[in-house]
């Protein structure tokens, strides 16, 4: 083991650590424990954001499928950076306005406000979809220290997830989502340096671009073919399947709540710009880590662990030790704020508006903070699992939120007819899509399974609010 590279990460752990103490000070209640004041900035608010929707799979999964498939998997940036673009210039500002005029702290509060929720079935249903969805999520991210610390340190495999999981949950129980965001700023930035970094120096080491493209030429055609020797229907499935994982992006409740805590409209402006840069840098930084390490070390036992290997086999300790860090940053700035969801699915969304238990803020903090520690554990326990494969295990969870809340938000906002039985139909179709098409093996065969579920979501949402009745229930808050 490298002390050097060691040294660099724990100095970077020592740093999140403080940085949850400072924001901890400011904790008063659940409310500011869940969306923290709503008083985000720009920067905060637009790197946050972004940083949180990408996660261990853009480091370590995309990377990995830029090594496997080549040239081909850039088809998956026009439909992410499509996303980010949707979502600052048409979602932000009005998800910032309705959750402020509802008071809503939560995805599920802000449905009940809007279409009404006398009885909680909205509330149920999306809280089971984000409880279920974050599980799968979460043990992702923890699947992703694992294979991080057993590429750099290597460490067993069980032991980097349970050291990643410590720190997650130890920050995230310590500051809520002040110390979530606050941390999320300085680990998209990071992830940023690693993500230029990195391919620019393994390119240096191949020579040029051109050399680039002859190594890989010679490793086989199709990694240098944007249809990757596919055609007719494989070719379009593909390609559809990439780029509609862009559709993902107004349905996944971690992004949103930031949007939600955004402090005013300049912010919202400002960040648009910040955001989408930053996704260009990332998201091609991925792709050129992937196709330099096919040509660097042609052969490797798993693709997801390239990001990690080339770290330590190009860079000075000290920058490799940075890279580490800048994994772990992907992971965490994702882990943190889907325990936080997920235990606000249960802390504020059950336990307080379904079965009406009100508690002393302080009370509600705590129950918070335990809510946190347990789906970290149990997120632990599915990390441990042979359920390794990081890019299509989150795949997986993005199209069930995807799926089950954009069409409903985008119907809300674009469909005055929309109401609570059309919500309600749409988030269960969107997400029983999503299960259905995935375990028949209709992705691998046809195309990824957030576009069917999401397109057949929104139809459903949109006939099943005409059918019965097509009238908006009261917007006063449930």
């Amino acid at each position: 083991m490298n002390l050097e590279i060691l040294a660099t990460f724990i100095a970077y752990l020592f740093l999140i650590v403080i940085i949850a103490y400072i924001a901890s000070k400011r904790l008063t209640s659940s409310s500011d424990f869940f969306i923290g004041g709503r008083n985000l900035g720009a920067w905060v608010a637009a790197i946050s954001s972004t940083s949180t929707s990408e996660s261990g799979w853009i480091i370590l999964g995309a990377c990995g499928m830029a090594y496997k498939m080549g040239v081909a998997a850039v088809w998956f940036v026009p439909g992410v950076l499509a996303g980010y673009v949707f979502n600052w210039y048409f979602l932000a500002n009005r998800l910032r306005q309705a959750t402020a005029a509802a008071e809503a702290i939560t995805l599920p509060d802000l449905l009940a406000h809007w279409f009404g929720d006398p009885h909680h079935r909205l509330r149920i249903t999306a809280g089971v979809v984000i409880f279920l969805s974050m599980m799968g999520y979460v043990a992702a991210q923890m699947t992703a220290t694992g294979k991080a610390f057993d590429a750099v340190f290597s460490w067993p495999y069980p032991v980097g997830v349970i050291v990643g999981a410590v720190v997650i949950i130890l920050y995230t129980i310590m500051g809520g989502f002040r110390a979530v965001a606050w941390t999320d700023l300085l680990q998209g930035l990071l992830m940023v340096f690693g993500l230029v970094l990195l391919p620019l120096m393994a390119l240096s080491q191949i020579g040029s671009i051109a050399e680039l493209c002859s190594s890989l030429q010679q490793l086989g055609s199709e990694l240098t073919r944007l249809d990757q020797g596919k055609s007719g229907a494989a070719l379009f499935g593909m390609v559809v399947g990439l780029l509609g994982i862009g559709l993902g992006y107004p349905g996944q409740p971690q992004v949103l709540v930031r949007y939600m805590a955004t402090r005013d409209w300049q912010s919202v402006r400002r960040g648009r710009v910040i955001a989408i840069t930053w996704g260009l840098l990332v998201y091609y930084g991925a792709i050129a880590v992937g196709l330099c390490g096919r040509a660097l070390i042609p052969e490797v036992d798993d693709p997801e662990y390239i990001f990690p290997i080339l770290a330590t086999q190009l860079l000075h300790p000290l920058f490799a030790g940075m890279m580490l860090a800048a994994i772990m940053a992907a992971i965490m700035s994702t882990a943190d704020s889907q325990l936080l969801v997920a235990s606000s699915a249960i802390v504020h969304d059950t336990y307080e508006k379904l079965f009406g238990k009100m508690r002393q803020p302080r009370q509600l903090v705590l129950l918070s903070r335990l809510a946190v520690v347990v789906l970290g554990l149990l997120s632990v326990i599915f990390a441990l699992t042979e359920a390794r494969v990081i890019f299509w295990l989150v795949l997986f969870a993005w199209s069930g939120l995807g799926a089950s809340f954009g069409p409903v938000i985008l119907a809300a906002l674009t469909f005055k007819r929309t109401n609570h039985y059309g919500a309600l139909a749409g988030m269960i179709t969107g997400f029983s899509v999503t299960v259905i098409w995935k375990l028949s093996g209709l992705s691998d065969r046809i195309i990824y399974e957030l576009v069917p579920a999401f397109l057949l979501a929104l139809l459903v949402t949109v006939v099943v609010s005409v059918c019965s009745g097509g009238r908006v229930a009261s917007r006063s808050s449930s």
